[in-house]
């Protein structure tokens, strides 16, 4: 006898907007198995409103209310009984964002909650993060978005340190990041990771995912520093244009992968780590954990 469900998360980031579904199968005896049914993503880039002018713009507040339309449309012909909207950095950034959220629910019935950084890398941590982490390594996770980038250093199964900070791809596009703030989270880094040895890094983020995706590698083998390094290299070395062309990125990726691929290769840097693990999760998977886990209480 089997049960199955259909959640939904919907991801509001700096530089894109996601709607993941998901179908819950449950076995009595067996863990629930969570298979992504569908993944919608529009590249609304709020944070370059938001970073630049304080505010989301009468366009991307159309192109919003559009969205949310639509995700609304899905979610119903997908049958999801349960879903939660989350936004981050640009939202909770933008003047206007409360008015924003407020105004969304009421034309289209989608109720947005704006979270802070910890709040986020929180649901990240909900997810199949700790079925990659072992028990006797040290590892830092790094999730890079378009305006901020959220890390958590886990030693023996457990939670260290955890630090969100604002650089983000988006805003490092926009020059908006001081030294002082990169420095700062240099430091973070470098002061957080002292004393633990042979440090692995866990990526997440629609760039690392996609480097990964680029290097052939199966799906559970680690990148290493020196293929980052490489990588890094090559991306830099084509225009935007080229990186369109030759390395077939969508247009809207094509510009941020350069801030990210630094952001990167800087933290394993930092921390001293030589491989990076990329098991494709995010923030929409940990809003779906998080979902089935207050449906259990």
């Amino acid at each position: 006898m089997i049960t199955q469900k259909n959640y939904a998360a919907i991801d509001i980031g700096s530089n894109a907007v996601r709607l993941l579904v998901s179908t819950i199968t449950e076995k009595e005896g067996q863990d629930p198995n969570f298979r992504k049914t569908s993944l919608v993503r529009v590249p609304i880039r709020l944070g370059a409103d938001v970073f630049l002018n304080k505010n989301i713009s009468e366009r991307n507040i159309s192109r919003m209310l559009d969205t949310m339309q639509a995700f609304d449309l899905l979610m119903k012909s997908h049958g999801v009984e349960k879903y939660k909207a989350c936004a981050t950095s640009a939202m909770r950034e933008a003047e206007n964002g409360e008015n924003v959220t407020k105004m969304i629910g009421e034309k289209t019935g989608v109720d947005i909650e704006i979270i802070d950084g910890n709040h986020e890398a929180a649901i990240i941590a909900a997810t199949d993060l700790h079925a990659l982490i072992q028990n006797d390594c040290n590892y830092l996770y790094v999730d890079v978005g378009g305006g901020s980038t959220e890390y958590t250093l886990y030693s023996n199964g457990k939670t260290v340190a955890s630090k969100s900070f604002k650089v983000g791809t988006v805003r490092l596009l926009n020059d908006l990041v001081k030294n002082s703030t990169w420095k700062e989270m240099e430091n973070w880094v470098k002061d957080t990771t002292k004393g633990f040895n042979d440090i692995d890094l866990i990526g997440s983020g629609g760039n690392i995912n996609n480097i990964f995706k680029t290097s052939g590698k199966k799906e559970g083998k680690p990148l290493s520093l020196s293929y980052l390094k490489k990588y890094d290299e090559l991306i830099n070395s084509y225009t935007y244009e080229e990186r369109i062309t030759e390395l077939d990125l969508k247009n809207d990726r094509a510009d941020v992968i350069i801030p990210a691929s630094k952001i990167y290769v800087n933290s394993m840097k930092w921390a001293k780590a030589n491989q990076i693990y990329v098991p494709k999760i995010g923030l929409s998977d940990g809003i779906i954990k998080s979902l089935y886990n207050e449906s259990q209480n």
